[in-house]
């Protein structure tokens, strides 16, 4: 077993039952007590996402939108879904950036389980569920990461087996992992017989995934997120938890954010296969953000030092735009998440990105 997995006997009552980590994690973020029910400054309070670091993220998001509506012949109504929406960061940023023309005929959706935020812009719907039949572009922010999955280690025997946890994040080994779920992890996640190897099971987010997307009768769904390929998946998964800023241990009860980054490959491959006879899938693109948003016309280019001498206010403008920018396309920090592009309806995903000139490591 791993650090900190156990036996039953050595962990007191009071902790409470031995669950899997995906009933666990949905109590912990979703229940009435939940992380993502609790307090007015939300998700934001304790993590920083692409949203959060700067407006050019919802601008290149509203710009992607404009795309959208182009390839689907500027529809009435156009629909904006926010998937995990937060407190409506991102839906209020999309709507602010859009052209005037695009914003009166879009309508706006905010995806999410906590309460409705006061002041919030009018013009958005706020929902537990995505809606359904819409034409569009669903974008999902860090959500598929937040979907709770089971994890599974390899014991002595060599023998993938479900992590159990309690209240207090104690684990230890429950029975094999078997069914859909075994069938999963040969495909998607094969783990080698050797003791403590472990995997996140990432079928709940494959259904999710499909199930969205299928919310969509036209245009594109877009997630974007922690990811990692069968090529290269992590030896001993990527469960973790944040607090207040700070990456922490995942403990299930309420008290910090539960993430595992997502296989992105195995979504893609869900919603093509869960497609209906009638209606077949388009090709998916993964790609990196740093490339998504360089395609959407962010660049991280510093602006000229003789600017700071004709007109220091542009200057500075521009200088912040720039670091803004740069942050969001960094390697080794946000510019290596992954956008899993899906399309519906026959919309080129891939004609959707348009190249701008290459600025590398900005």
């Amino acid at each position: 077993m791993t650090a900190g997995t156990t036996g039953a006997e050595e962990v007191p009552e009071a902790h409470g039952e031995w669950r899997g980590w995906r009933e666990a994690a949905q109590e912990a973020l979703y229940g009435p007590a939940g992380f993502y029910r609790a307090g007015p400054e939300g998700p934001a309070g304790h993590f920083r996402t692409s949203v959060h670091a700067s407006p050019l993220f919802a601008a290149a998001v509203a710009r992607l939108l404009c795309r959208v509506d182009e390839a689907l012949g500027r529809p009435a109504p156009l629909a904006f879904v926010d998937m995990a929406a937060g407190r409506g960061e991102l839906v209020t940023g999309v709507l602010a950036a859009l052209p005037a023309e695009v914003s009166a005929r879009t309508r706006a959706y905010a995806v999410e389980v906590a309460g409705r935020p006061e002041g919030l812009d009018h013009r958005i719907e706020w929902l537990a569920e995505p809606p359904r039949g819409v034409t569009g572009l669903l974008f999902a922010n860090e959500w598929l990461d937040n979907v709770p999955v089971e994890v599974a280690e390899v014991d002595a025997a060599g023998v993938a087996r479900r992590v159990l946890v309690r209240g207090d994040g104690t684990e230890r080994l429950g029975g094999p992992v078997a069914g859909a779920e075994a069938a999963w992890l040969a495909r998607w996640w094969p783990l080698p017989g050797e003791e403590g190897l472990r995997a996140e099971i990432g079928l709940p987010r494959d259904t999710a995934w499909a199930s969205a997307v299928a919310s969509l009768d036209a245009g594109l769904a877009v997630a974007a997120d922690y990811a990692h390929t069968v090529d290269s998946r992590p030896p001993f998964g990527t469960l973790t938890g944040f607090r207040a800023g700070r990456e922490t241990r995942p403990v299930p009860d309420g008290s910090c954010d539960i993430t595992a980054h997502v296989a992105l490959d195995a979504c893609a491959s869900a919603h093509a296969a869960r497609c209906a006879p009638d209606r077949t899938p388009s090709d998916a693109l993964v790609r990196p953000q740093r490339e998504a948003l360089r395609a959407l016309g962010l660049t991280g280019v510093r602006p000229p030092l003789a600017l700071a001498s004709t007109d220091p206010a542009a200057y500075v403008r521009a200088l912040t735009r720039a670091s803004q920018a740069a942050e969001l396309l960094a390697p080794g920090g946000l510019g290596d998440f992954g956008w899993l592009l899906q399309p519906v309806g026959g919309v080129d995903a891939a004609a959707l990105l348009v190249d701008v000139a290459d600025d590398e490591e900005q």
